[in-house]
């Protein structure tokens, strides 16, 4: 008895009972991408109704071709008649399509391996971020305790990493990041000056933009510009190539040889940048101030000598002793954030590019905080 008939196109689909409970789908015509394709809901309507099938097998004799079309269209097939208890035969198939179809099937998928796409209840998931948030901190807790007696051990000529690492990242961090520390801190220099002359020539004040860029610069324009900078040139580089170490299982090696991973990678990398960020700071008040002086001279008509002796009389040694507290504590936020990401990196390419982003994220916000506590402690002091 013949149930139901659809044709579309080139593709032919209908279906059968010749034995009243065994269902027979056949199939003609061209089953590939490119020719419209017949509609599956009879089959489904059919299997799914609990009319007395207890069986589904397929007529391929009148297939002229095919493609992963007809794959897809086997598995909703089976999937069906798994639902519902009915024995499926794939006999009348194709023999390519059956050795498909039993490849496809050879490993059954793990239960809960798709993530359902679906809305958390809010307060579920404020709590996962608590609980993450907890173990995130435990964690960094962790790491820096694990920095200071590193540290500590370097201290008592216990630390074990090569001089030649160290003399690597100083190149890396120090004489290679001149030319972008020059470009930003010359450009905030510069801007400085300029916003300040709007303001300073209404009331023909215009030599204090000296003091303003210069006391800015040095105290703490230059500090954070410098860490900004090497937050996303150092940082993000720390943690890549700790991530990578990571995925390829070299920090895991370390360890098994012995070899303290906080020693070997991260101390000497930390060592770096506290040494070279209070060189690149005084570096970034100098190209700030000549920001400041090329404003100064092009736009306002100062003297260059004038300008320079108003911006010494502006600075005392105290600005300039408070600038590199600000670098040096921004040296070891930016070592910390970068080699830190970078140790907690995961086990695949995207975790790497994660951990960079997580690196630069963690170490602006990090220097962001520092520079407002500092702030506040030199305001209580005094100075």
């Amino acid at each position: 008895m013949r149930v139901a008939e659809m044709n579309v196109a080139e593709s032919h689909l209908s279906l059968s009972r010749p034995e009243g409970d065994a269902l027979v789908i056949h199939l003609s015509g061209d089953w590939r991408t490119g020719h419209d394709l017949p509609s599956t809901d009879a089959v489904q309507k059919e299997v799914a109704s609990g009319s007395g099938v207890r069986s589904v097998s397929f007529d391929a004799s009148g297939l002229t071709g095919w493609d992963s079309n007809l794959l897809i269209f086997m598995l909703k097939v089976k999937q069906w008649c798994a639902e519902t208890k009915i024995e499926y035969r794939a006999e009348g198939l194709p023999e390519g399509a059956q050795r498909l179809l039993k490849l496809a099937t050879a490993v059954p998928e793990r239960q809960g391996a798709r993530k359902e796409s679906r809305r958390e209840p809010f307060f579920s998931s404020v709590g996962q971020k608590a609980i993450q948030s907890m173990g995130s901190a435990g964690e960094m807790l962790a790491f820096i305790g694990g920095a200071c007696i590193a540290f500590a051990r370097l201290l008592t000529g216990r630390a074990s990493f090569r001089r030649s690492d160290l003399i690597l990242f100083l190149q890396e961090s120090g004489v290679q990041a001149l030319g972008i520390v020059s470009l930003i801190s010359l450009l905030v220099g510069l801007i400085l000056a300029f916003v300040g002359a709007i303001q300073l020539q209404a009331f023909g004040a215009q030599i204090y933009v000296a003091d303003l860029v210069g006391i800015a610069m040095v105290r703490v324009m230059g500090a954070i510009m410098t860490g900004i900078i090497m937050a996303g040139r150092t940082g993000a580089s720390y943690a890549a190539q700790l991530g990578t170490m990571q995925v390829n299982e070299e920090i895991d090696a370390l360890q098994t040889l012995g070899v303290s991973p906080m020693e070997f990678l991260v101390l000497p990398r930390m060592l770096a940048l506290i040494l070279m960020m209070p060189l690149l700071c005084v570096y970034a008040d100098l190209m700030g101030i000549l920001g400041g002086l090329i404003v100064g001279v092009t736009m306002l008509d100062l003297n260059p000598i004038v300008y320079l002796n108003e911006t010494r009389a502006s600075l005392h040694l105290i600005n300039v002793w408070i600038g590199l507290f600000y670098s040096a504590v921004f040296g070891v936020i930016i070592a910390l954030s970068g080699c830190l990401r970078g140790i907690q990196c995961g086990r695949s390419a995207s975790a790497v590019g994660d951990a960079t982003t997580s690196a630069v994220v963690t170490g602006i916000v990090s220097i962001i905080l520092a520079t407002a506590l500092i702030t506040v402690i030199c305001s209580v002091l005094g100075i």
